[in-house]
């Protein structure tokens, strides 16, 4: 939720480090609050610092939270379940995070997506848990993938996580 300044309320701002500069996304409990809480505690451990952007496809997302990088790894290993989806009205554009998950609508644990541009056909199947407010041309700048399967080979890493 953002103040009348127009920026993100003290504690709902996650910053992401990234190797073009700093990430800052508005984190949107209103809408996602189960998700909106794992990735801060996940965020509290330092569970995301220097996990790769392991897929990232031109014109659609950046999907990183998987410390494997192999986009079948995630917070599970460290005991934390799967999520029920928090599906919600807010659509899938330009700067806009999502949960990544399995088949199953309530596998979301830890990877997350960040969408470069309109991704609308997304909407209502994902989880929204937050948007980039600034430092989009960072998100920009990550590592592409393989054509077809967003692969990424010696990914960019998110170098550090952090809650403002």
């Amino acid at each position: 939720m953002t103040n009348a300044a127009g920026t993100p309320a003290p504690g709902n701002t996650l910053i992401l480090e990234l190797k073009d500069g700093p990430v800052t996304i508005e984190l949107l409990p209103d809408v996602a609050p189960k998700h909106v809480e794992r990735i801060k505690e996940l965020v509290g451990r330092g569970f995301y610092d220097g996990t790769p952007f392991h897929r990232v496809i031109e014109g659609f997302m950046a999907q990183g939270g998987d410390p494997t990088g192999t986009g079948t790894g995630g917070a599970r290993e460290a005991g934390f379940a799967d999520l029920p989806a928090e599906f919600n009205k807010v659509s899938f554009q330009r700067g806009v995070c999502g949960m990544a998950r399995s088949q199953s609508p309530n596998s979301a644990n830890s990877q997350f997506f960040i969408c470069f541009g309109d991704a609308s056909f997304l909407d209502g199947q994902y989880t929204v848990w937050g948007r980039v407010v600034d430092g989009m041309d960072a998100v920009d700048n990550i590592k592409r993938g393989a054509p077809g399967s967003g692969t990424v080979s010696g990914p960019d890493k998110l170098i550090r996580a952090s809650i403002a």
